[in-house]
């Protein structure tokens, strides 16, 4: 009888299971859908905006860097940019660390 049971047990959770299996993966399924549109779409989009920006740079662009030095752009290299921030005074920065082009209403 036991044995019976058993067998009977084993045969109605073997059928139900493959429903439930996809249900149970459903939660898991909605959350990377969520995070797609909220995290990784936007920085996707963000990345591209940069890379756009980085690519039409010119000389007398003003600019900032991602450590917030603040100057003119007097020459471009393949990977650097030759920043004046001073009368005297330029420094090549990476092309990468240049954050945004200001406006030329910032001060």
């Amino acid at each position: 009888m036991k044995t019976m049971m058993s067998v009977a047990w084993a045969q109605g959770t073997a059928s139900g299971s493959t429903g439930s299996t996809i249900l149970s993966f459903l939660p898991f399924v909605l959350i990377f859908v969520i995070f797609y549109f909220l995290l990784i779409l936007p920085q996707q989009k963000r990345q591209k905006k940069l890379k756009a920006m980085l690519e039409a740079l010119k000389k007398g662009d003003k600019i900032v860097t991602s450590s917030g030095i603040w100057g003119t752009i007097t020459n471009l290299g393949k990977e650097t940019v030759t920043v004046q921030i001073a009368d005297n005074t330029k420094i090549k920065v990476q092309r990468d660390h240049i954050a945004r082009v200001r406006v030329d209403e910032e001060e």
